[in-house]
């Protein structure tokens, strides 16, 4: 049990490190030395528990699902759910360094040697998997498919944080997802349904879903 112990610590401080490496300099600027180093770790301990400065990447674009986790015990999952996950989302960017890294990741993994686009599609689909079932409640208009309304809120999202990142250091990340809420909801809630959602999403000031 020791031994494990150990090695879960070891291999959260190479995720740890490699996170504020990725963040810091990308996919193409880090290095595994540069992550040997951060991390404190001897080259034999990297390799354990990663073969590869690829493995690494894609372990950290793997973790970002934890973020959107609670959704499974969502009892009233619809429109609301989607804006409470976006603004999450963007907390998160803001305190957690393995979210920011895995987001710049999903971004860069054209750099990658085996890029995937898992990433993009399980965000669409748990978008879409909402809107179906708002949808489902007449929480959507009519002439707005779901898959189509996903496509369009992660696009959204992605450009809003991206923006964000580059004027303020995503400082106003939370505001300009709330903007970006208010501009797309009536274009995909009918009218008599708007006043049920709240832009600035529900979740209490400074906390997150996970």
């Amino acid at each position: 049990m020791a031994l494990q112990e150990r090695a879960e610590r070891t291999r959260a401080a190479i995720l740890d490190a490699a996170a504020a490496v990725f963040d810091d300099r990308g996919y193409a600027g880090a290095t595994l030395s540069d992550i040997i180093a951060v991390a404190n770790v001897t080259k034999g301990a990297m390799y354990f528990h990663f073969s590869s400065k690829e493995k690494i990447a894609h372990a950290i674009v793997a973790e970002q699902f934890e973020v959107w986790e609670p959704l499974a015990g969502a009892k009233d999952i619809g429109v609301q759910t989607v804006i409470d996950l976006t603004h999450n989302m963007a907390r998160s960017l803001q305190h957690d360094v393995r979210v920011r890294a895995s987001i710049r990741l999903v971004i860069e993994q054209g750099t990658f040697t085996d890029p995937k686009p898992d990433s993009y599609q399980q965000w669409i689909s748990v978008v879409r998997s909402c809107l179906e079932k708002a949808a489902a409640k007449g929480d959507l208009r009519p002439e707005v498919h779901p898959d189509d309304a996903a496509h369009l809120v992660i696009a959204s999202f992605t450009g809003v944080q991206i923006s964000s990142e580059v004027l303020t250091g995503r400082e106003d990340v939370t505001d300009r997802v709330t903007i970006m809420w208010r501009l797309l909801l009536p274009g995909m809630v009918p009218p008599r349904r708007l006043a049920k959602f709240i832009s600035e999403g529900t979740l209490p000031p400074d906390t997150t879903l996970n």
